[in-house]
C-alpha cells in the first residue's frame, strides 16, 4: 500500500460478504468504496497543495499536526484522520467469529481492566456514550498502560501522543444500513468479528 502521497484506496483483507451477518456486504461497499474513497481523494487534494509533505507518511503527518500550514490543518485532520482511522478499522476485522485473544494481549487487558469482560463492557460504554460521530479506542500510553478513549469526528489518538491498538467506528455510516439507530446492537456485533491477532501485533 502507498504510505505517502498520492494515497490510494487500500483493499479490504477479506471479501465484502465475509463479515455477514454482523456487517453486511452493502454496508462494506458503501463504507469502504464510497466513504473511505472520498476521504482518500480529498486527502490527496489537500496534499497536492503542500509539496513539502508529499514524501511524509500519513502517520508522521498526523503525529505532527503543528507542522501543517494553518489553512490546510482542518483538511488534513478530517481527511487524513478519515483515511487512517478507516484503514485501521477495516484491517482489524475478521471473518473468523469470536477469535481467541493472544495471551500477551489478554494479560495486559486483565492487568489494566481487571478482566477481558470488563474491558469489553468499558469499550461498549465508551462507544455508546460518544455523542454524534466519532470513534472509541483502545490505546496504550507512554507508561505502557492501556486506556479507552473517545475521539470526535476523524481525530486520532496521535494528537494526545497515544498509541492506537483498536478502534470502533461509531459514525452512523458504519452501521445505519444494518442496524438503523440501534448503535448498541452494532457494537455487540463488532465485538464478535475483531481480529485479536492484529490488535495484539499492534502492541
Amino acid at each position: 500500500m502507498q504510505t505517502n502521497y498520492p494515497f490510494q484506496l487500500k483493499s479490504l483483507p477479506y471479501d465484502y460478504f465475509q463479515l455477514e451477518p454482523f456487517i453486511s456486504k452493502m454496508t462494506l461497499e458503501y463504507h469502504h468504496d464510497k466513504h473511505l474513497q472520498a476521504y482518500t481523494d480529498n486527502l490527496n487534494k489537500v496534499l497536492k497543495e503542500i509539496p513539502e509533505l508529499q514524501e511524509t507518511s500519513l502517520i508522521d503527518i498526523l503525529k505532527n499536526l503543528n507542522n501543517i500550514p494553518e489553512n490546510f490543518k482542518t483538511g488534513i485532520i478530517n481527511n487524513g484522520g478519515g483515511v487512517f482511522n478507516h484503514n485501521f478499522y477495516f484491517d482489524q476485522l475478521s471473518p473468523s467469529v469470536d477469535m481467541d485473544i493472544p495471551e500477551s494481549l489478554k494479560t495486559k487487558l486483565i492487568k489494566d481492566f481487571s478482566s477481558v469482560e470488563n474491558f469489553i463492557e468499558e469499550l461498549k460504554k465508551a462507544a455508546l456514550g460518544c455523542f454524534g460521530s466519532g470513534w472509541a479506542w483502545l490505546v496504550e500510553d507512554n507508561n505502557n498502560n492501556l486506556q479507552i478513549i473517545i475521539t470526535k469526528n476523524q481525530d486520532t489518538p496521535f494528537k494526545d501522543n497515544l498509541k492506537p491498538l483498536l478502534n470502533l467506528d461509531v459514525w452512523e455510516h458504519a452501521y445505519y444500513i444494518d442496524y438503523q439507530n440501534r448503535r448498541a446492537a452494532y457494537i455487540d456485533a463488532f465485538i464478535h468479528i475483531i481480529n485479536w491477532d492484529v490488535v495484539a501485533n499492534r502492541l
